[in-house]
This record gives C-alpha cells, sequence and structure tokens, in this order.
C-alpha cells in the first residue's frame, strides 16, 4: 500500500515517470523488508538494457526524425489528394489516406498528430470543414502511428515480453487496415446524417506528384518485405531505412549535413527517456517478482476471466483506464509482464496480445483527462477540451469497436505473422 500511494503521489506532483517506477521499487522493497536487494538494483537497471531488440528504438526514432525533416507530410498529403480529393468529402479522406501513409513511416502517434495537425486543420477548414471535425479526425488518424508497422510500441512490447519484433511488425496491418476502413466509414456517416461533407477538392495531378510522394513509401515497403521474407532482422531493416531517408531528404535538399546533429540529438534524448522507462519498469517488475505479486495476479485474473476472450475484455478495460492518466509507453511497459504469466496459462498467442495491448494503450492518447493528442490538437487550433472531444467520440468509439473485433478474432493479428513460419 505504501509503495502505491508513494506511486500515485509523485504522478501527481508531476515527477518524471522514470523516477516514479524507480521510486515504487524502492519503497516496496522497503516496506516488504527487502532492502537486501537495493544492492542488486544496478544489476537488474543494466541487465534490462542488454537486450538486443532494443538496438531497433534508435534507429527508428531516427526515420522518423529524418522523415519529417525531408517534408513527408506535405508530399504524402499530396498523393492522398490526388487519389481520393476529386469525390465528396475527399479532403477528409485525404486525411486518413496521407494519416495511413505516414504512420507506416514515423512509427508514433504523438509525432504524427503533431506534424499532421499542422498541415491538415488549415487546409481542411479552408475547404469549408468545421475545425472540430478536421481536428477530430486528425488526432483519431494519428492513433494508426503505433498500429500500421513499424511501430516503436511493438518493438517496446516485444522487449518486454521477449517476443520476437518481426512478427510484431507484421500483425499490425491487417489491424490497421481496419481501423483505417473504420475511420473512413465515420466520414461517411457524418456526411450522411451529419452536417454534410464540402465539395470536392480535386488535387494536382501529374508524374512528379506520385513520384515525390511514393518514394517516401518505399522505406516501410522495405522494412515490411525485408522483415517478412526473413532477409533482415527488425534492427537491420531500421538501419536501412535510416539510410534511405537520408538519402531521399538530401534527395529533396530537406535535409543538410549540418541539420545532422540537432536530429542526431533529439533521437538521443528520446532513446535514453524510453531505455530509462524500460530499465526502471524491470527493477519494479523484478522487486514484484520477488514477492510472488504476479502469481496472486494470475489467480485474481482467472477467478474473473475464464476464457481468453474474457480477459482480454478485462485487460482492454484496464488499458483503456489507465491510458486516461498514463503515457502509453509506461503503461505498457508495467502492465504486459505482469499479465504474461496469464497470457501463457490462458493460451493467447504472445502476438495476438501484442496487438491488442498496443492499440488500447494508444487509444490514451485520445481520452481525457491526460489524452496528450488532444491538447497537441487543442494548442494549434485553440479549440476548448469539451467541444473536440465530442468531436473525437464518433473516431474513438469506432477505433474501440476494431479493438473488441481484433480481440474476438485472433486470426486479424496472426494470420500474416504466420506466413512468415
Amino acid at each position: 500500500m505504501s509503495a502505491a500511494l508513494v506511486f500515485f503521489g509523485l504522478m501527481l506532483l508531476g515527477m518524471p515517470i522514470v523516477g516514479v517506477l524507480l521510486a515504487g521499487a524502492l519503497v516496496f522493497m522497503a516496506s516488504q523488508g527487502l532492502q537486501v536487494l537495493y544492492e542488486s538494483v544496478p544489476i537488474q537497471w543494466y541487465g534490462a538494457l542488454e537486450v538486443h531488440s532494443l538496438l531497433a528504438i534508435p534507429l527508428f526514432l531516427l526515420v522518423g526524425e529524418l522523415m519529417n525533416q525531408a517534408g513527408l507530410t506535405r508530399r504524402l498529403m499530396a498523393v492522398a489528394q490526388a487519389l481520393v480529393g476529386g469525390v465528396r468529402g475527399g479532403l477528409a479522406y485525404a486525411n486518413l489516406i496521407a494519416n495511413a501513409l505516414a504512420a507506416s513511416i514515423l512509427g508514433s502517434a504523438v509525432a504524427q498528430i503533431s506534424i499532421m495537425g499542422k498541415v491538415m486543420v488549415p487546409t481542411m477548414e479552408r475547404a469549408g470543414y468545421r475545425r472540430e471535425f478536421a481536428a477530430a479526425l486528425t488526432v483519431s488518424a494519428g492513433l494508426l502511428g503505433p498500429i500500421i508497422p513499424p511501430s516503436m510500441l511493438m518493438i517496446i512490447y516485444g522487449v518486454v515480453a521477449v517476443q520476437p519484433i518481426g512478427p510484431l511488425f507484421i500483425a499490425g496491418v491487417v489491424p490497421g487496415l481496419v481501423i483505417v476502413l473504420a475511420l473512413a466509414l465515420v466520414i461517411a456517416a457524418h456526411g450522411c446524417f451529419g452536417r454534410g461533407l464540402p465539395a470536392a477538392q480535386a488535387g494536382e495531378r501529374g508524374p512528379q506528384v506520385w513520384l515525390q510522394g511514393l518514394l517516401p513509401a518505399a522505406i516501410p515497403a522495405v522494412v515490411i518485405a525485408g522483415v517478412g521474407l526473413g532477409i533482415m532482422t527488425p534492427t537491420e531493416s531500421g538501419a536501412v531505412a535510416a539510410l534511405l531517408a537520408l538519402l531521399l531528404g538530401l534527395h529533396y535538399r530537406e535535409i543538410r549535413l549540418r541539420d545532422l546533429g540537432p536530429i542526431l540529438v533529439n533521437v538521443a534524448t528520446s532513446t535514453a527517456t524510453i531505455t530509462g522507462l524500460i530499465a526502471a519498469a524491470a527493477v519494479l517488475g523484478w522487486a514484484l517478482t520477488f514477492e510472488g505479486v504476479p502469481d496472486r495476479l494470475v489467480a485474481l485474473l482467472q477467478q474473473w476471466a475464464t476464457t481468453p476472450l474474457q480477459f482480454l475484455l478485462l485487460v482492454i478495460a484496464l488499458l483503456l483506464v489507465l491510458g486516461m492518466f498514463l503515457e502509453s509507453i509506461s503503461v505498457l511497459i508495467v502492465i504486459v509482464p505482469l499479465l504474461m504469466p496469464v497470457v501463457q496459462s490462458l493460451g493467447i498467442d504472445p502476438i495476438h496480445f501484442g496487438v491488442v495491448c498496443t492499440i488500447a494503450t494508444v487509444i490514451g492518447l485520445v481520452t481525457p483527462p491526460v489524452g496528450p493528442g488532444l491538447y497537441i490538437a487543442m494548442m494549434q487550433t485553440e479549440l476548448r477540451m469539451a467541444p473536440l472531444f465530442v468531436a473525437t467520440l464518433p473516431f474513438l468509439l469506432a477505433t474501440i469497436a476494431v479493438l473488441v473485433l481484433v480481440a474476438a478474432l485472433p486470426q486479424l493479428s496472426t494470420w500474416l505473422p504466420s506466413l512468415m513460419r
């Protein structure tokens, strides 16, 4: 109890989550009379970082930074508008398609919402869309970032759950496409039953538009093909993708060699934050395991959930609630190791469980009171929380419906990875 009070108290005071996790672990050890474990904390900390899969994190962060600097959003938007801009409400569908393409490169929902919001919301507003609708669509479509491969959350799940990264990448493809379809249906419903959609906004067409827009799409294609065919490991694919992104940025003349310094500093800072979270959570999980907390949790959950679907629905509810208050990476790192024994006991495919956890945790980006995705959109559009969240609600409900569908139909997650075996 004292550890829980310290954990939530420090969190409410705004202490960085790395410090919260480490302080919670130390207080838990003290409260259980396990001070003898203090000497082993540095060993556990270092051991959590001595994982080869972690090398993929800075590489894919570098890909996202390079593609952002290379003017990715503008080019992807031009391609998406050329595809669907000629239909009524085409700019809304173009926003969705551009986000799906960007998701396959950036891998981060926060980065994607921030980048796409600067471009898409003003463009849609000038075309006659309500600001609330444009912001809500952009925020909701930004959730695709951690789902469509390559995905930073999938890498982190693979590390903490000790699962192969390659199949996790591939497992996100079909659920990601189903979410795209669900969001498209919400747009169509808004046109039929809502306030309607503006007239067509045909985009510029021509070989130059297609060439400049589709070149960035070659990067995730190389990653997925390389990992799926077994040609490259996820870490190697990240290195290849970073090199291609750099060459593409230099080709577009959007990146200069002097820009690499700040880019690498951003990547190093983000990597240190993520790996620090993983190490601190590993120390906490080690202390809890020493006292048998996961075993008690397994017994408790098995009383409430006797089937895999019941368990997955309980996990979804838990992650959605935690996502309202904690950042998605933190939720994933803390909860997954505790739940893996239950996953194994119920015979749930860990790859399927990873997809369910990833979608459930990323939804927290658009749920109050924390909802960092909402706050990004609020700052960019000067909207208040209430109207923005109301506009986001139909898209959010559609995403949750897909999440429940994915939980009920494991084949949506496991079919493509099974082809790799």
